[in-house]
């Protein structure tokens, strides 16, 4: 009898008349669940989560910036009336613990916040929603550009960060576009007069008798007025496209072909990816110092063409880390013949594999185009030692690229347009960083 009421479930019928028999099978006993039991449990966050939980490691660091700048918009102060806003260092510190876990998107982020201890920790019991978190991941480009420049400033004073020889590359990530919704003038002009006649529509449906919430209405007409300023975006790229495409150095058949433009994307470009395969993505530069592997640069363009990021790159490193550069390592992308003759110039040793020909497959050692700047480039990567040097650029910069994109989660954008885009992809290279010299920015940035 006390068998049966430990284990209820666990004794069938014909396994009870059985009990006694001779050479009769014993029943199982079994540990089943039982869901309506309740439970007086004494939790605690800090106590349920692990004294190393990177968690803990991401506030530790958090605490050591300079976030002045993103308190300074901040409307909620004294005696005024209003809800106290979320204080921003919890918002950083999500956006970097999210950004190191792989987490782009504010909904998922929101879910973590609610269910899982590391997230809920840094919380605190401070209720967040995706509206809150994706509106401050992207309102706030300038502050999180400078916080980079004080994390990379903070590594050169440690003597961490050389600068001396970067190396270049370009990575292509994926837009929250699809192929599909790229169109013609016509049908771009065309949805734009649908949508202007639909918001017009719901505008006056709000001021009926509402059958649905007014909270409702106002976000039908809040996306309805999203849609029509995206096509009024793309609708007003068109003459610059159009204009480029009729660039002498297009070829005929390049130039005759109409121009398309994204409706839900406008800045998003078909761009050739890794794979080979054409699709509508961003083309994110990185520049990493090859001594230390960090990050010490980062562009993000719509452009196919690698090499009209060489020069702004190399100068905004060097505003960065109040460093020269003086070796500036690249693949064969990045042969624009401008910008190796500025480099050459301002006394940049350019380490970028000769263009190869087309027929032969030769390197191409000479042109009667050369200037003495791009003579000695040539001559430079002709030579055993300039071999050696661009051999370091894979493992510097290739590493990077795939970390940003297997843990950092730099593989595809839920964002629209290039500001939103470059605010993403600052959180992701800053919580790169960060993460990987955790010791050398807690040791300078403390002390400080």
């Amino acid at each position: 009898m006390i068998e049966q009421d430990l284990f209820p479930q666990a004794v069938t019928a014909e396994a009870a008349a059985n009990v006694g028999r001779p050479g009769a099978e014993a029943p199982p006993r079994l540990q089943v669940p039982d869901r309506r039991q309740r439970f007086w449990e004494d939790a605690c966050l800090d106590e349920r989560l692990a004294a190393d939980h990177p968690a803990r490691l991401i506030w530790q660091l958090v605490e050591t910036l300079d976030l002045s700048a993103f308190y300074t918009p901040l409307r909620a102060r004294g005696p005024e009336p209003g809800r106290p806003a979320i204080d921003p260092k919890l918002l950083v510190a999500l956006w970097l613990y999210a950004a190191c876990e792989g987490v782009g998107c504010g909904r998922a982020l929101d879910r973590l916040c609610r269910q899982h201890d590391g997230y809920r920790w840094l919380c605190g019991g401070v209720s967040v929603n995706y509206h809150t978190l994706n509106d401050f991941r992207v309102q706030h480009e300038a502050a999180v550009d400078a916080l980079l420049t004080r994390v990379l400033a903070a590594l050169v004073a440690q003597g961490v960060v050389a600068v001396a020889r970067i190396s270049q590359d370009g990575k292509r990530v994926r837009a929250a576009a699809g192929s599909a919704s790229f169109h013609r003038r016509a049908t771009l002009e065309k949805l734009l007069a649908e949508s202007g006649a639909y918001v017009a529509e719901l505008k006056r449906q709000a001021s009926e008798p509402p059958g649905v919430s007014a909270q409702s209405q106002a976000a039908r007409v809040r996306a309805a007025q999203e849609q029509q300023a995206r096509l009024a975006a793309a609708v007003a790229l068109l003459p610059e496209l159009e204009a480029a495409r009729q660039n002498p150095r297009n070829r005929q058949a390049e130039r005759v072909k109409p121009v398309r433009v994204s409706s839900t994307d406008p800045q998003a470009r078909k761009l050739k990816m890794a794979d080979g395969g054409i699709r509508p993505a961003y083309n994110v530069q990185l520049a990493v110092d090859v001594a230390s592997g960090a990050v010490v640069g980062v562009d993000v363009g719509c452009s196919n063409d690698d090499g009209k990021y060489s020069t702004g790159l190399r100068a905004q490193v060097e505003r960065r880390t109040g460093r020269a550069v003086r070796e500036h390592l690249a693949d064969e992308g990045y042969v624009d013949m401008k910008a190796i003759e500025a480099a050459e110039g301002a006394g940049v040793a350019l380490y970028i594999p000769l263009p190869k020909n087309r027929t032969t497959g030769a390197p191409v050692t000479h042109s009667r185009w050369d200037t003495p700047a791009t003579q000695r480039w040539r001559a430079r990567m002709q030579t055993p030692a300039a071999q050696a040097i661009y051999r370091q650029r894979f493992p510097a910069s290739e590493r990077v690229n795939a970390e940003l994109q297997e843990r950092f989660g730099l593989r595809s954008f839920a964002v629209r347009g290039l500001a939103k885009v470059r605010c993403v992809t600052l959180w992701a290279v800053l919580a790169f960083n960060l993460v990987h010299f955790a010791g050398e920015c807690l040791k300078a940035m403390g002390a400080a």
